[in-house]
């Protein structure tokens, strides 16, 4: 065994330079990033409400994703429907589907309802329905009746209730949230009346109150957790794991000094749970090209976030800046998939936390470039050491649990 993994290694070290590994081929890719895609566990959220209810506030507590950017990240997707997905389209977590309008017609009804059920019949992925409701909006029938109609055609697919904008109902003086669940009398009998109409459709109904900075109320996501609970114990074990992930990891941003690395580092938290999730494979360097595809993505997205537009080969060339020994590095990863049980976490572990040091890097690297500054190579590997040490040491706990052996 010894023989094998030193062969590998040199040959590995014996590689042409780093400029020309991250020279990828488009087409070659594209074959790469499609591949990882039928591996990841990506859930598919389909939300169904009217304007205002809501559905975009849930996108922004699930993701952290800033609003202007979700509505920017929405696109056309049939007539009817409007999906959003997260991080990128390349490599979703999270696929949004939102419902626009609900018909003014009952042939619109009708309409809605066949592009919803032909779209999670199309899907090989994990489906959740979310309805969305105002807890001080009782005029719901059109929407009870696209659910109803959902779930006669789609039974095995889970629904929640979201009941949202409970604020709207406290009384005059009730200045911030209770605490959770809600016990406000007006606000419970809201609840109550809503969830007996829907309670042929679901039994889970979540109030939540999703709020902006400026509002005033603490926590801006009031439920959030009652939320993520719900979607864990409704998702296969695979999806569960990524939502617990996410809603982990977002709560790293509240300690950045820069707003963009705030933003960035939004980002940075999802694809460090795909390389955490694509690591984890018995076989020694089958994940290596998926491993730099999903972080030469990740290099192309912050890009944008800066003002940047990025080729794959100009991403790569990035990486080759910022991360030193990147290659030796990866190596070194994936041997220590030779160590059985252990290894493989471990692997996961490092490829998490290598995956989130190269975001900050970069976020340091563009934030540069930005400032009319030439990157200081120096500091950001600083940067990327020093992220990587606090990094392993944070994620070291959430992806041994994340990541559990192939049987």
């Amino acid at each position: 065994m010894e023989m094998n993994l030193a062969a590998k290694f040199k040959a590995w070290a014996g590689l042409a330079p780093l400029k020309q590994w991250f020279q990828v081929d488009p087409d070659r890719l594209a074959e790469i990033l499609k591949e990882a895609r039928s591996r990841l566990p990506t859930t598919e959220v389909l939300l169904i409400g009217k304007p205002q209810a809501g559905k975009s506030s849930i996108i922004r507590a699930l993701t952290g994703a800033d609003p202007n950017i979700i509505g920017q990240g929405f696109r056309p997707h049939t007539t009817h429907t409007q999906r959003y997905q997260f991080p990128t389209a390349d490599l979703p977590l999270l696929t949004f589907t939102d419902t626009v309008g609900l018909g003014e017609t009952a042939a619109d009804t009708t309409a809605i309802v066949e592009e919803l059920d032909q779209l999670l019949t199309d899907s090989q992925k994990a489906q959740i329905i979310i309805l969305t409701i105002k807890v001080n909006d009782f005029a719901t029938d059109r929407l009870y009746q696209i659910a109803h109609h959902l779930k006669e055609k789609q039974p095995r697919i889970p629904i929640l209730l979201a009941l949202t904008c409970l604020h709207e109902l406290y009384p005059a003086n009730v200045v911030d949230h209770p605490p959770y669940p809600p016990e406000l009398a007006q606000v419970q009998t809201a609840l109550d009346s809503i969830q007996n109409q829907f309670a042929p459709l679901s039994s889970t109904a979540i109030p939540l109150d999703f709020t902006l900075d400026e509002d005033g109320f603490t926590p801006v996501f009031y439920g959030l957790e009652a939320l993520g609970s719900s979607l864990e114990a409704a998702l296969p074990d695979a999806e569960a794991k990524v939502i617990h992930d996410l809603l982990q990891q977002t709560d790293r941003g509240d300690q950045l000094g820069s707003l963009y690395r705030q933003v960035g580092r939004r980002y940075i938290a999802p694809f460090a749970v795909i390389a955490a999730t694509l690591a984890a494979v018995p076989l020694p360097f089958a994940t290596m090209p998926v491993l730099i595809a999903v972080q030469m993505t990740m290099v192309v997205l912050l890009g944008q976030l800066y003002g940047q537009t990025l080729s794959p080969s100009q991403a790569g060339g990035i990486l080759t800046t910022i991360g030193g020994g990147f290659i030796a590095r990866l190596v070194g990863q994936q041997l220590v998939k030779f160590i059985p049980g252990f290894g493989l976490i471990l692997s996961a572990s490092w490829s998490a936390a290598y995956t989130w040091a190269l975001g900050e890097a970069a976020c340091v690297y563009f934030g540069d470039l930005m400032g009319g500054k030439t990157p200081d190579p120096d500091r950001i590997r600083q940067v990327l050491d020093e992220t990587f040490v606090q990094a392993q040491q944070e994620l070291r706990q959430w992806t041994t649990t994340a990541v559990k052996k192939p049987e």
